[in-house]
C-alpha cells in the first residue's frame, strides 16, 4: 500500500494552537504530535512509503519528522516524501488538498503500490490498515471508507489507479477541493464499503476536542488500548533525563513526560517535556506544554499552556471544564498582566 496523508486542513475552531503549526504537528499526550498516530499506524501496517501533503505553518512539522528515521522511513527506496502546496500566495490558495495532489502527481505515477491509503493528519487512533485492505478485496470493495460508531474518519483505502483517475477527474471538472468530498457524492458506479474501527478514536478538531481528548489520556484504559505493545506509536525523541521531584511535590493521576522539575501540587493534568513548576503552585486539570515554566504560589485550573509559556509567581488563572483558558505560544503571564 502507498500511504497519503492529507495534512493541508485548517481548523479555525483550534486557531489558538495552529497560530504557529500546522495542526498535524499539534502536541499531544505528553510526549507525541497528532501525526504520529497515523503515521505509526501506516508504519505498522508494513506501508513503506508515506507521502505528506502540508499547506500551512509547516516547519515545525519538517523539524519533528526529519528524514522519517524514527519510523524506520528513512530509506533508499521509496520512504517517507513531504509534498507542500506550490501555490501558497496565489489564486490556487482556495483549493484542497486534491489541487495539491495534482500538483505533485509524478509521485502517484511513479509510484509502484497497487492500493493506496489515503488518511488525515488530526484522527487519534491505532488502526492496521492490513486489516481494512483486507476486508476491501474480501468485498469486492472499490473505496473502503473506515468509520467509528458510524461515523466517517476520512480514511479510504483504494486502488492507485482509482485515486489517480479521481484526482485527475476532478481537476479537470473543478467541482471539489478534497476527497471526502468525491465520496460523499456516492459517485456512480462504484462501490463504497465501511470499515468499522472499534478501537478508541479521537477527531482532534476544535480547542474543546482537544482538551477532552488530552485529558481521556489520564485514563488507563483508554491509554492500554490507544498504546499498544505490538503496535507502538513512534515519534522523535528527546533524550532528557527523568523529571526530578521535590519533597513536597504531590502528583495525582497526570500524567508526566521527561524532564521536568516538579516542586508543586499536579492533579488530572498532562504536563509535557521539560516544564517546571515552582513550590506551593497547584494545577489541575490542565495541559502544559514543552517547556513551560511556572513560578511558585500560583493556582491554575483548567488552561491549556502551549509551548514556552511563561508565568510568574501568585497567579491565579482558571478556565471551566467547558471553556478552558488557552494562553499561546510563548505567552508570559504576571508583571504586567496578573490575573
Amino acid at each position: 500500500m502507498l500511504g497519503i496523508i492529507d495534512a493541508t486542513t485548517y481548523k479555525k475552531e483550534i486557531e489558538d494552537l495552529t497560530i504557529n503549526r500546522t495542526l498535524a504537528a499539534v502536541p499531544f499526550a505528553g510526549r507525541y504530535r497528532l501525526i504520529d498516530f497515523v503515521l505509526s499506524n501506516m508504519v505498522n501496517s508494513d506501508i513503506e512509503s508515506v507521502a505528506i501533503f502540508p499547506k500551512y505553518q509547516y516547519r515545525s512539522l519538517m523539524d519533528h519528522l526529519g528524514s522519517g528515521k524514527q519510523w524506520d522511513l528513512n530509506r533508499k527506496k521509496d520512504g517517507l516524501f513531504f509534498f507542500p502546496s506550490p501555490h501558497l500566495h496565489d489564486q490556487y490558495d482556495e483549493f484542497g488538498s486534491l489541487r495539491q495532489f495534482s500538483d505533485h502527481m509524478t509521485y502517484f505515477l511513479r509510484s509502484q503500490q497497487k492500493y493506496a491509503v489515503i488518511t488525515n493528519s488530526y484522527t487519534v487512533c491505532n488502526i492496521d490498515f492490513k486489516d481494512v485492505l483486507e476486508r476491501h478485496l474480501s468485498m469486492g470493495c472499490d473505496i473502503t471508507e473506515v468509520t467509528h460508531e458510524g461515523k466517517p474518519l476520512q480514511m479510504y483505502i483504494m486502488s492507485t489507479e482509482l485515486l489517480i483517475s479521481l484526482i485527475e477527474g476532478n481537476i479537470q471538472k473543478g467541482s471539489f477541493q478534497t476527497l471526502a468530498e468525491i465520496i460523499g457524492e456516492n459517485l456512480q458506479g462504484l462501490t463504497i464499503c465501511q470499515y468499522e474501527h472499534r478501537g478508541y478514536v479521537a477527531v482532534i478538531d476544535s480547542i474543546m476536542s482537544y482538551y477532552k481528548h488530552s485529558l481521556e489520556m489520564i485514563n488507563p484504559d483508554v491509554w492500554q488500548e490507544l498504546f499498544i505493545k505490538d503496535r507502538p506509536i513512534l515519534t522523535k525523541p528527546k533524550d532528557e533525563p527523568p523529571t526530578k521531584y521535590s519533597e513536597d511535590a504531590i502528583v495525582k493521576n497526570s500524567l508526566i513526560a521527561n524532564g521536568c522539575i516538579i516542586e508543586g501540587h499536579i492533579e488530572n493534568s498532562i504536563i509535557f517535556r521539560g516544564v517546571r513548576v515552582g513550590k506551593g503552585t497547584v494545577i489541575k486539570n490542565s495541559i502544559v506544554m514543552q517547556r513551560t515554566q511556572i513560578g511558585e504560589n500560583c493556582n491554575l485550573d483548567s488552561i491549556v499552556f502551549d509551548k514556552d509559556v511563561k508565568i510568574f509567581d501568585n497567579i491565579q488563572l482558571a478556565g471551566s471544564k467547558y471553556s478552558p483558558h488557552i494562553l499561546r505560544k510563548g505567552t508570559t503571564q504576571g508583571v504586567l498582566i496578573e490575573s
